[in-house]
């Protein structure tokens, strides 16, 4: 049929798919990491493009019919009425708006307001956020901000040569904190709270629209942000949830309709095919492992997992409630991590990492019962980041989610994601897809674990795990802690696939 390509411009660096329009098939593939600090909180977007060309070469694109791109998230790309950079992207690892995003959720009147306003409490990773402390801090630059773009927005304009018209999506829309995805409209007066006057924002498109034709006929289609085209690349649909074991967690699950929660602990993101991506997050995952592992001597989490799979469901009794770094789900952002249930015969090096591994994903189920409780259906879980390889991992999940447990192969599901949605466009223009129905590409290669007889063993193990949180932490979940308004340092919507660094 043809070949598309998807490319994904991530924190780090931009790889390149090329894939077969009927089957997904993967043709060929690019990598080059960008010439900048990986640390860097401000880069001159000029580095994305150096690294695109590079990933290109080689005659990478030749044939290449359509384009999608997939980029990281919360970049604030500003703009003066020229076009030009006002100052360099700030990006999303820039944790320096906290005091911003504080400022702005009192400012709207609190939690609820803004959940109703937009489906997202304001975070310092957001572009609202980013804006607020731009008004604080460089007044003169702010002032000659015009126009606003995402690095998705900014790297499509710039294939497309920089038309007149601006474009993004309602997938990268939704995580900007000025664009409510239960209306699918922008929020000027929330830009204008943050900046102090209002900016010209991107056309949001359709899923299966085309952001326009570069002048040698390449179609670029809409773009998304790399949450939305991981789930599009791994072909996520409703009664699925993604569960990323970062150094933080997350779980994100597809939904019909945008959720707005008074409490602030679920995020309301669009997706890339036009439903919804609502995302709970977890200030502790992975971490919870390897402050374990260093605790007790281990070489890896793999000898961690190895000695966790020594012991039995239930620990001998011994509960640790993973809150290390404080804890945004329950809000909790000033408590510390529980050891509970110590005696003479728990007291072991395998009970102990076995009450990480359960304690870890205790929490996560925690969050994923936020989503279940507001309705949304999940029936497969498809665990993503580096611990989801280990076996402790892959014995215990199952049957603590109460669901079917995938665990896709590591693939560039991001990339994949934007080469699905630049086939959906090209098929949608030339009149073979359906625009309302993405091309059905083979799914990912993944490992299958059910909970099979193991459901009660599970159950068991949550409800230990929650009469140690309701005693150590009573009302947790009933309602928000207090000073539970205050924007911590907590992860703001998940990256790529929100994985974060151990």
């Amino acid at each position: 049929m043809g070949i598309v390509a998807g490319l994904d411009s991530s924190s780090g660096a931009t790889r390149i798919v090329v894939c077969d329009t009927g089957t997904g098939a993967v043709l060929r593939q690019g990598y080059a990491p960008h010439p900048v600090d990986p640390k860097a909180t401000d880069v001159d977007p000029q580095a994305w493009l150096l690294s695109l060309g590079e990933a290109a070469s080689g005659g990478l694109l030749e044939g290449v019919q359509a384009i999608g791109v997939s980029a990281q998230q919360h970049a604030l790309i500003a703009l003066d009425q020229q076009g030009a950079l006002v100052r360099p992207a700030l990006l999303g690892n820039d944790k320096r708006a906290q005091v911003a995003a504080a400022d702005l959720v009192d400012a709207l009147g609190g939690r609820q307001a803004w959940a109703e306003a937009v489906g997202a409490v304001p975070s310092a990773g957001q572009v609202l956020a980013k804006l607020g402390w731009l008004a604080r801090h460089e007044a003169e630059a702010a002032r000659r901000v015009a126009s606003v773009m995402q690095a998705h927005d900014w790297i499509v304009w710039q294939l497309l040569g920089r038309p007149a018209r601006r474009t993004t999506d309602r997938g990268d829309a939704s995580s900007t904190g000025y664009w409510a995805a239960a209306t699918g409209t922008y929020r000027q007066d929330l830009v204008e709270l943050a900046l102090g006057h209002r900016v010209v924002v991107p056309e949001v498109l359709g899923p299966s629209e085309a952001a326009g034709t570069t002048p040698e006929g390449l179609l670029i289609s809409a773009g998304t942000g790399e949450t939305m085209a991981a789930a599009l690349g791994l072909g996520l649909g409703t009664g699925d949830a993604v569960v990323s074991l970062g150094g933080s967690g997350s779980v994100m699950a597809v939904h019909g309709e945008a959720l707005a929660d008074a409490s602030g602990s679920i995020t309301s993101f669009a997706d890339a095919t036009g439903l919804h991506l609502p995302v709970v997050h977890t200030n502790n995952a992975v971490r919870a492992l390897r402050g374990t592992a260093e605790l007790l001597g281990t070489a890896d989490l793999a000898e961690l997992s190895a000695l966790a799979l020594k012991s039995t469901p239930g620990s001998s009794g011994l509960v640790l409630l993973p809150y290390l770094e404080g804890e945004r789900t329950p809000q909790l952002p000033h408590t510390a991590g529980t050891l509970s249930g110590l005696r003479r015969e728990s007291m072991r090096p395998e009970h102990l990492a076995r009450a990480a591994f359960e304690g870890m994903l205790c929490s996560l189920a925690d969050a994923m019962d936020v989503l279940r409780g507001r309705g949304v259906d999940v029936r497969r879980v498809f665990l993503l980041g580096g611990a989801a390889e280990l076996p402790a991992v892959q014995a215990i999940a199952p049957a603590v989610f109460g669901a079917q447990v995938v665990v896709a192969q590591p693939a560039e599901y991001a990339a994949l994601g934007a080469a699905r949605q630049a086939a959906w466009a090209l098929g949608v223009s030339n009149g073979t897809l359906d625009p309302a129905t993405p091309p059905a590409w083979q799914g990912a290669a993944a490992q299958v674990f059910e909970p099979g007889d193991e459901l009660a063993v599970g159950s068991a193990v949550r409800q230990q795990y929650q009469a140690t949180r309701e005693q150590i932490h009573p009302g947790a979940f009933a309602a928000p802690a207090p000073g539970s308004d205050e924007v911590t340092g907590g992860p703001g919507t998940g990256t790529g696939t929100g994985t974060g660094t151990p």
